[in-house]
């Protein structure tokens, strides 16, 4: 096995479980994470690591999400219940959340390290935060905060 595709193994044993116990609704949840991941590795020619799997699950959870919103302002429960129950199975391989503390000690040791003092060097911290809070973080909340960092 290739070091960093310990997830793409985990999702595949996964796959393979639902399969055997008839879990219909995880298969197919399951199934369109593989094909998404399959689908951005023939487009780029690449092997994905774990990193990079991550980023397209963050990118399957938010477009369900955007959809849950929409099927609900049309009164479709039994869609965004669909959408719900796939955000539920995707959120399952992202990383374990930080908390708001561990969030700012990481916001603030990278503009320490960077230096950065002045708004207009919001994309190096950004930059720079974003292997480090990848799937960990809600990166919209990381550059508010680091927006407010850099203002005072």
């Amino acid at each position: 096995m290739k070091p960093g595709s310990i997830l793409k193994q985990e999702i595949t044993e996964h796959m393979k479980a639902a399969m055997r116990s008839g879990d219909t609704k995880r298969r197919d949840a399951i199934r369109l994470l593989q094909a998404a991941i399959k689908q951005r590795e023939v487009d780029e020619r690449i092997e994905m690591n774990d990193a990079m799997v991550i980023v397209v699950i963050e990118k399957m959870i938010k477009q369900r999400k955007d959809s849950i919103t929409q099927y609900v302002a049309a009164k479709r429960e039994d869609l965004a219940d669909i959408e719900r129950y796939e955000v539920g199975v995707l959120q399952a391989y992202m990383p374990k959340a930080l908390n708001d503390s561990e969030i700012e000690s990481i916001v603030e040791e990278v503009i320490s390290l960077i230096g950065a003092k002045k708004p207009q060097e919001m994309g190096k911290v950004i930059a720079a935060l974003r292997p480090k809070l990848a799937g960990r973080a809600d990166m919209g909340k990381v550059a508010a905060l680091v927006k407010s960092r850099l203002i005072i």
